[in-house]
């Protein structure tokens, strides 16, 4: 299933995220020319939350749907780690959740289309924006009562696909997400069977290609924003690159093929050797299996290339593609650690060092989505919804894809804008209870906090200690401290409704007719 982009009218909010692991740290023969962008502080109404920002605007064909969206959001997204009984308040609103995800009325692609709008607009002050594409798989083999599943890396195991792609700017913030493919496998057909002659269209590769054109389709209401599809190693696909792309739209991928090019050497990998040797980078290598974190000292080369289409292929008289290859290689790797390697593809034109050292940093960047997969499985615990079909799953995964997109962008929000007023991600009764919770007191300041002030105080409602050399709130503390904070905003709204005169617990009398 995947949806499109809808014309409708969203809010706007601006957000962050980003990884340890493959951050550029230092170079040294230049330096490194990263987009720091800068972003107007929109601050949110006190009466809009931020799931009616996300969900407001979206065409679900009864206005009463919406409003059970944005609801179901705002409960939902309270307590993203608990399960539907334990998140919602009651029998009858829980019943009504199960109603909502498995209403034939509700389509997953209505829920996204109003997020990706709202994204969208983020994005259109951003001179540069990400787009990076994965997919990720969901297990739910333990729950085999589960109809509509399909095989995942074994025929053992059951469960769905969903290939996500989520915009994210240099600087590492995630504005969201511009499109999302989920499907189930079929049983009977081999993936292995006439893989090579088999069309695109016909294979899941056509994921990476769908995934561009979102990026085309939101590069026409992004005008001024260069937007780049960033893809790793499984979308080296030489249909990708001969995808028509309008000026303002690239590729930068990582090669997993040693292709055939148009040279003397014959070959991709042999070709980037023959390259000169740019520079020589740093590389923040965050820890892996068996190997402690690091630093990585990598070579940097690069050379413009043709790409030669697959022999496999040669009936159809495909086109050469020229692209810019990038090579970075560890050379001398720790005893027993496996070398850092990256073999970029991309279509923009790398004329310089910096050109080449920015696509990197770029690269880099792709790490977000990872860490998108960890909030929506640990935070949001999407692999243990167990709903009774897959098209109910699919729903459920919409909402909560938009929560585990939040909860990442309060993560890193703070450390790309400390300074801006905590209203950009928190509503009026949000931030004014969080304020009189942490210092016990009931009266609030006019001025609100800063961003990385309120942040840090959702991360101590949720364990983070904040010590000296604690850095600051990681995504597990955020998610915690985020379902003590609904509480405290809902107790907050609840103190400030107007004083009624009647006392408790003698209600006003029902007029009778």
């Amino acid at each position: 299933m995947q949806y499109s982009l809808t014309d409708c009218t969203v809010w706007m909010r601006c957000g962050p995220v980003g990884a340890r692991s493959g951050m550029l740290k230092r170079e040294k023969h230049g330096t490194v020319p990263f987009c720091r962008c800068t972003r107007k502080g929109l601050a949110m109404s006190e009466e809009t939350t931020w799931a009616e920002e996300e969900f407001g605007a979206a065409q679900m064909g009864d206005v009463r749907r919406t409003h059970r969206l944005v609801e179901l959001a705002e409960v939902l997204g309270a307590q993203p780690h608990a399960s539907l009984p334990q998140a919602t308040e009651d029998a009858a609103q829980l019943k009504a959740t199960y109603r909502f995800f498995e209403s034939g009325y509700v389509e997953p692609d209505a829920i996204l289309a109003s997020h990706a709008q709202a994204t969208i607009r983020r994005m259109q002050d951003e001179p540069v924006v990400l787009a990076v594409q994965d997919t990720t798989l969901l297990d739910y083999t333990q729950f085999p009562e589960i109809k509509g599943l399909g095989p995942l890396a074994s025929s053992k195991q059951r469960g769905l696909l969903a290939h996500t792609t989520l915009a994210i700017t240099p600087d590492r913030v995630p504005l969201g997400l511009l499109a999302q493919a989920v499907w189930a496998r079929d049983s009977a057909v081999s993936r292995d069977q006439d893989h090579k002659t088999r069309p695109v269209d016909e294979k899941e590769s056509q994921k990476w290609i769908d995934s561009l054109h979102a990026a085309i389709a939101a590069r026409a209401l992004c005008p001024n924003t260069q937007i780049v599809s960033v893809g790793d190693r499984e979308a080296d696909v030489y249909d990708l690159f001969m995808q028509e792309r309008p000026e303002g739209v690239d590729l930068l991928v990582r090669a997993a093929q040693d292709r055939k090019v148009d040279s003397e050497e014959g070959r991709l990998w042999p070709a980037m050797k023959t390259a000169r040797l740019a520079a020589t980078v740093e590389v923040d290598v965050g820890e892996r299996k068996n190997q402690p974190a690091r630093f990585a000292t990598l070579e940097v080369r690069f050379r413009e290339v043709t790409l030669r289409p697959p022999k496999s292929r040669a009936k159809e008289r495909l086109p050469c593609i020229k692209v810019w290859a990038i090579w970075a290689v560890e050379t001398r790797p720790p005893a027993g650690g496996k070398a850092i390697e990256w073999l970029l593809l991309t279509t923009i034109a790398i004329e310089t060092t910096d050109d080449a050292l920015t696509c990197l940093a770029w690269y880099a960047v792709r790490w977000g989505i990872e860490v998108w997969h960890k909030v929506l499985k640990s935070g949001c615990q999407i692999e243990q919804r167990r709903l009774a079909t897959a098209f109910r799953l699919t729903t459920c995964l919409a909402l909560y894809s938009v929560i585990a997109w939040r909860i990442m962008y309060a993560t890193m929000l703070s450390r790309t804008l400390p300074d801006a007023p905590c209203t950009m991600l928190l509503d009026d009764a949000e931030w004014k209870g969080l304020y009189c919770r942490i210092h016990r007191v009931s009266i609030v300041p006019a001025k609100p906090p800063s961003l990385r002030q309120a942040v840090r105080w959702i991360g101590q409602l949720g364990g983070f200690q904040g010590r000296k050399g604690d850095g600051e709130p990681g995504i597990q503390a955020l998610w915690k401290g985020f379902q003590r904070l609904a509480e405290i905003a809902e107790m907050y709204r609840i103190m400030q409704q107007p004083h009624q005169d009647s006392p408790v617990g003698s209600p006003e009398p029902i007029a009778r007719e």
